[in-house]
């Protein structure tokens, strides 16, 4: 191990004893914030200070099985501890050395979840309603919960766009690289012919920002009511309940008609944007970001094509990571985990290598 690691390693080992003890103080303990914020540090460089902790034991291990390797009589069996251990050994360097990767500060957010029908008309909308399906099956599974925020729905049954609150634990960290667009090739049911037509919806991944994280000020919101408005354009309210929010200096509108309550359709409106603000200087770092990597998996760019569902084949391809998976409807049906997982480890595998050359 590199000295400069090892001394890395040791000064958060270090740490972590420290604030173990600074835990059993007593005046520690009745200061609730403080312990908090302690207990908070402890637990997240508990994982980085138990792979140290084993790695010194198996450098032990390691050093006395290759004093071994002189004695004739124990030669064998010191040569099969030796492999072993240094294959160990290196393992837990290089889990160390991804424990030690900075973490994403929004990985723990809630999401805001907008999915849009692209190209492709009344099937877009289709597919756009079973993306909408697919993360929210997933979210049951995961034990999250989800809130519509706002949805406008399209004449054949899809949605023209929908957007969604989903709270859990590590949302973000999970749903980050849906981000761009979902392309879909089958057999629309309105298609007489049987042929197979292409659409696309575009899904945008939001942390959920909270007021601390974007300050507006009042003045630069622009704010209209108007009456929702179902299909056909028949009045669902006799009052200005809906709500549009517009930011002057950037221009970013959102619009809310969820509730029958102004109030509540404000509130709302307010979040998206904060929310939006928010993910604006994310996309712009991640766009920086973007100019000094190649293999760059992306949770930025909105016009990046990132998944084929291609119904005759069965098949789901990612074309970021080139990964091709099967049993298409067990997808659809939330089960995505797999995908998730490879996203994940391509783009934890790409900033450790940019750690290494660094």
């Amino acid at each position: 191990m590199e000295a400069s690691l090892r001394a890395k390693l040791d000064s958060i080992a270090d740490r972590h004893d420290e604030l173990g003890t600074m835990l059993c103080d007593p005046e520690v303990v009745h200061d609730k914030s403080r312990f908090l914020a302690l207990s908070r540090e402890h637990g997240e460089i508990a994982p980085l200070a138990l792979a140290l902790q084993q790695y010194a034991q198996v450098e032990a291990s390691l050093a006395g099985a290759e004093g071994l390797l002189a004695d004739p009589d124990m030669r064998e069996l010191a040569e099969h501890d030796v492999r072993e251990l240094r294959t160990r050994r290196d393992e837990l360097e290089l889990q160390l050395q991804r424990l030690l990767l900075p973490r994403d500060p929004n990985d723990s957010r809630n999401v805001i979840l907008e999915i849009r029908a692209g190209t492709g008309g009344e099937e877009a909308a289709l597919f756009a309603a079973d993306l909408w399906r697919m993360y929210i099956r997933h979210a049951e599974r995961r034990g999250w919960s989800v809130e519509v925020m706002s949805a406008s729905e399209a004449s054949a049954g899809g949605v023209k766009e929908i957007t969604g609150l989903i709270r859990g634990k590590d949302v973000y960290a999970m749903l980050k690289f849906e981000s761009g667009v979902h392309r879909v090739q089958r057999v629309p049911a309105t298609e007489a012919q049987g042929r197979i037509h292409t659409s696309t919806a575009t899904v945008a991944i939001m942390p959920e920002a909270e007021e601390i994280d974007v300050v507006i000020n009042p003045k630069d919101i622009e704010l209209q009511t108007m009456r929702a408005s179902g299909s056909g354009g028949q009045s669902v309210n006799t009052t200005d309940s809906a709500v549009r929010l517009t930011h002057l200096p950037t221009g970013l509108a959102v619009h809310c008609s969820q509730e029958k309550s102004q109030t509540k359709n404000r509130d709302i409106a307010m979040r998206l944007l904060r929310s939006r603000l928010l993910d604006r200087e994310i996309q712009r770092y991640q766009a920086e970001r973007a100019a000094q990597r190649k293999g760059q998996v992306g949770t930025g760019d909105r016009a990046e094509k990132v998944r084929t569902y291609n119904y005759p084949q069965d098949r789901i391809s990612d074309h970021r990571i080139g990964l091709t998976r099967h049993a298409l409807n067990d997808f659809m049906d939330g089960d995505i985990d797999e995908v998730i997982a490879a996203l994940r480890a391509s783009d934890e595998a790409q900033r450790l290598a940019e750690a290494q050359s660094s």
